[in-house]
């Protein structure tokens, strides 16, 4: 065995070359996928939905809130709003139930890049407190509980989830979101009354005749 050794060093050597060169690779393969998985970790992003509800010296207010809890920015691609599990383009059904005199607010969430630790609020429903009974704010907030929103949202890897429509529930992963340009929240304004102009009180001045002197 001696002399087969001593008569083929040479490819010893190289055997023992190209299995080094192997677990040379192997180490750096390994390197660069912890590498990528803490890059990954680095941003991921965590959206969570919460319902809410509110009461001030002057006002009740209900709506949503969506607030980035992860460590990087959220590339928001399509919202869904559904009630009771139907999809809905807009809660003009919900607002039809409400009682008069709200005043309403929102914000686009489509195509927005939420960063980490940011809030949003897409739509918020205040009533001045005097017209607006207690019961009837939780007759509205009741009617809300019917209603879902879902929201597909990307890492700036491309790695993508999808919110659970039970509010605070920890979204799923998915393997691509659907970009719509369309939001729920945004195509409001569509729907809220344009106040007619107010009539010209200013009368037009009146000429008044002079007579001549004869």
């Amino acid at each position: 065995m001696w002399t087969w050794i001593k008569t083929n060093h040479q490819a010893l050597t190289a055997v023992g070359a190209m299995v080094v060169g192997l677990a040379a690779l192997f180490v750096a393969w390994d390197q660069a996928r912890v590498m990528r998985a803490q890059q990954h970790a680095a941003v991921v992003p965590a959206l969570q939905v919460d319902g809410f509800q509110s009461t001030t010296p002057n006002s009740y207010a209900i709506g949503l809130r969506v607030q980035n809890t992860g460590v990087g920015p959220a590339m928001i691609q399509s919202v869904t709003l559904t009630q009771n599990g139907e999809v809905r383009a807009t809660p003009e059904a919900f607002l039809a139930s409400l009682p008069e005199g709200y005043d309403i607010s929102w914000t686009q969430l489509t195509g927005r890049a939420m960063a980490a630790g940011e809030t949003a609020t897409p739509i918020s429903i205040a009533w001045p407190r005097e017209s607006m009974t207690l019961d009837q704010l939780y007759t509205a907030v009741s009617a809300w509980d019917g209603w879902e929103i879902q929201i597909c949202y990307c890492s700036v890897f491309d790695r993508c989830w999808q919110t659970s429509p039970v509010g605070g529930a920890r979204a799923r992963r998915v393997s691509h979101c659907p970009v719509s340009d369309d939001d729920p929240f945004t195509d409001l304004g569509a729907l809220q009354p344009v106040p007619a102009p107010e009539p010209d009180t200013e009368s037009e001045p009146v000429e008044t005749p002079v007579e001549s002197q004869g």
